[in-house]
């Protein structure tokens, strides 16, 4: 028996660009509903949970932002954020707010179903990790429950950086290049700057330790990329 095709919710105000996604998604074999507003998205969403969300960021009432932020109260579900604005800021305040990526319109179609594959693609591989847990002298992490401490304090962390962190301690003294770490974390290295890997590696070291983030063991290796060396 076939497993059934992954539901992705489209949530866009325009009625001509929501119709062409769905399109293009259903063509790639995707189970596709659609939600005309933010509102209109969340009771759908909580009706029938989605796989993936393509959530567009200028809408009236409850805007993008808005609705990303209640769709991460309920879930880690993947979130593509669609936005006509590409400046360097807003890529970064979507993916703080807990996006997972961020495509700027108008956009190639065949780049938004590429993208939408590897966002299913990385969301499967998680899934699929069977490590309940991980510790160290200095970091505990429960993967089933999101839960983060370090030398003994509870730490939040957006989705993005919870996938970076799991992809440090599950490859300990690993170097990791940027490219991995695209793959890895983000599912693609198809249109994201290796430079996200280094914004977000700091935000990882001072969501950690906002006091010394240096001293947080994710190592710096010039030229190759990252490491992540476990306390002896």
């Amino acid at each position: 028996m076939n497993a059934p095709a992954p539901r992705v919710l489209v949530i866009d105000d325009d009625d001509d660009i929501r119709g062409l996604v769905a399109e293009l998604l259903q063509r790639a074999g995707l189970d596709v509903e659609q939600a005309p507003d933010g509102r209109a998205g969340l009771r759908a969403f909580h009706q029938t949970p989605a796989d993936l969300v393509v959530l567009d960021v200028s809408m009236p009432e409850l805007d993008g932002w808005q609705t990303l932020e209640r769709i991460r109260d309920l879930s880690d579900v993947p979130v593509m954020m669609l936005t006509a604005r590409g400046a360097e800021l807003e890529r970064v305040r979507g993916l703080q707010a807990g996006a997972d990526d961020y495509l700027v319109k108008p956009f190639g179609r065949q780049e938004l179903v590429a993208r939408v594959q590897a966002l299913l693609r990385r969301a499967r591989s998680s899934t699929d990790e069977r490590q309940d847990s991980y510790g160290d002298e200095r970091i505990t992490i429960d993967f089933a429950q999101r839960a983060v401490t370090y030398a003994g304090r509870d730490v939040s962390l957006t989705p993005l950086e919870f996938k970076l962190l799991s992809a440090f301690v599950r490859h300990p003294r690993q170097v990791l290049s940027r490219e991995q770490l695209l793959d890895l974390v983000w599912g693609d290295a198809y249109g994201v700057s290796g430079d996200q890997v280094k914004l977000y590696v700091g935000y990882l070291r001072r969501k950690l330790d906002s006091d010394e983030p240096d001293t947080v063991p994710i190592e710096t290796v010039r030229g190759f990329g990252y490491r992540y060396e476990p306390p002896r």
